[in-house]
């Protein structure tokens, strides 16, 4: 009997297992008006839709809006990495093709390194990010998935098995453990999409080992192509994506994973593949994939990319839930911290502009402006909104990602490569402060009852 079959129900059991499902949504709804009648932070956010603090970090700052008299006024985004603001980070780096690499130092150790720190901790990534073929034949070939972040799980949790050390979970040995996963996450993810094409696509197998000297963003380019070629431009984009998407604050729902796993005294593999499975979800890491996927309805359904009030219908029909994907929703549009601007849309915009230039899109770049610029404007009406409504870094990210040449299937998995050094930085932070375990409190809203026998069951006197 093959999966597929056992897979399959007779016209009976589906019934029955209709029923079921039945059921489990009648047992799993709860009354929404109880979350104000006990005030319940639905989220973690309370009614503002403001994150409730749950923890201290020194690793990142997120900032959308500044206090004034008491009341939060929206400003312009800005984003520090240990006290850095990333954009100085980016314009000030000395080190124009490794970025990421300083930004990872930065954010595990606190500081920016000098020259001989950095040529060390160079050393030290390059000498641990190969892969043996043994694990690349028994573990990324076998078993592809279609969804390469389910790979990335499987690829982490079986590096466990080749940990000799796996659960100790001491400063020295876990910082160990994060400067191998750090290293390794972009073999990780190029050879789950070189078996995935394998397997899937067009037959070809090509793996590649990484470049010495290379930066991660290089080596990315150089095994994802068949001739391994880039542009020096092409390499400092993909290196500034890296850096952007590399920390946001210790509440976006991957890293505050992070720190819930980490602080049950887990494996450092099970923490990041946890970390992984958050990224995974749609709401959260695949973000960029949906603008993709809008934008490419866009383009199919308006003739005149540059008619602004075309363009401007075609936007109403999608935020009301007429157009694309009926969700009403304008991908990329809207943060829940930043109001007036994203700090990291507005960098990686300037990027994406100039790499469209040396691409010959720059209509399509027009177009990606023109929606950013109409969009704010109609979502504030249509829902009646009282503070600005921005690009997040999702806007632009997917485009970058395709100039690039970059499969889609590999979007969500370059997010893990860069938010790693994030991760990281963080579980290292929640083990340092040895802090309790994070347990927050769930109201019960059902009701005691006596148990039922089952004659009663079979009489239908259980009570609901």
């Amino acid at each position: 009997m093959n999966n597929q079959q056992m897979m399959e129900l007779t016209t009976v059991e589906k019934s029955e297992f209709e029923q079921l499902v039945k059921e489990c949504t009648r047992s799993g709804s709860i009354d929404l008006n109880l979350y104000t009648e006990y005030d319940v932070k639905r989220g973690l956010r309370d009614s503002n839709g403001n994150g409730v603090l749950t923890g201290l970090t020194e690793i990142s700052d997120v900032c959308g809006c500044q206090s004034v008299n008491g009341r939060k006024i929206p400003v312009d985004g800005e984003l520090y990495f240990q006290g850095y603001n990333v954009e100085d980070i980016i314009k000030g780096s000395p080190r124009d093709r490794f970025r990421f690499e300083e930004t990872t130092y930065l954010l595990l150790f606190g500081s920016l390194p000098d020259d001989k720190q950095f040529e060390s901790f160079l050393r030290i990534l390059a000498d641990l990010q190969e892969l043996s073929g043994a694990f690349i034949r028994d573990v990324i070939m076998k078993a592809t998935s279609a969804n390469l972040m389910n790979s990335l799980m499987k690829s982490i949790l079986s590096l466990y098995s080749y940990d000799e050390n796996p659960d100790d979970i001491s400063v020295p040995n876990v910082l160990r453990q994060s400067l191998q996963l750090i290293a390794k996450m972009p073999l990780l993810a190029v050879y789950a999409y070189q078996a995935y094409r394998h397997y899937k696509l067009d037959g070809t197998l090509m793996i590649k080992n990484p470049k010495k000297g290379y930066s991660i963003a290089e080596n990315i380019l150089y095994m994802l192509r068949d001739d391994g070629q880039f542009t020096e431009l092409e390499a400092k984009v993909l290196d500034i994506c890296l850096v952007l998407h590399a920390e946001h604050g210790g509440g976006n729902n991957s890293t505050f994973t992070t720190h819930v796993v980490t602080s049950s005294g887990t494996d450092t593999y099970s923490a990041i593949a946890a970390s992984i499975a958050s990224l995974k979800g749609p709401k959260h890491g695949g973000a960029n994939l949906k603008v993709q996927k809008m934008f490419a309805d866009i383009e199919a359904n308006c003739k005149n990319w540059e008619d602004r009030e075309e363009v401007c219908a075609y936007l109403n029909k999608i935020l009301d839930k007429e157009a694309f994907d009926k969700a009403g929703l304008i991908y990329g549009m809207g943060h829940a911290v930043y109001t007036n601007s994203d700090p990291r849309e507005v960098i990686l915009k300037n990027f994406a502009k100039m790499l469209s230039e040396e691409k010959g899109m720059q209509k399509e770049f027009a177009l990606y402006e023109l929606v950013e610029k109409e969009a704010g404007e109609l979502i504030m009406h249509k829902r009646k909104l009282f503070k600005p409504v921005c690009a997040n870094v999702d806007f632009y990210s997917g485009f970058v990602y395709s100039m690039l040449g970059i499969p889609e299937e590999l979007f969500t998995p370059i997010f893990a490569i860069a938010r790693i050094s994030g991760w990281c930085a963080h579980r290292l932070e929640e083990l340092v402060n040895a802090g309790k375990i994070i347990r927050p409190a769930y109201k019960y809203v059902g009701h005691h009852r006596p148990y039922c026998t089952m004659q009663d069951r079979n009489e239908g006197k259980q009570p609901r």
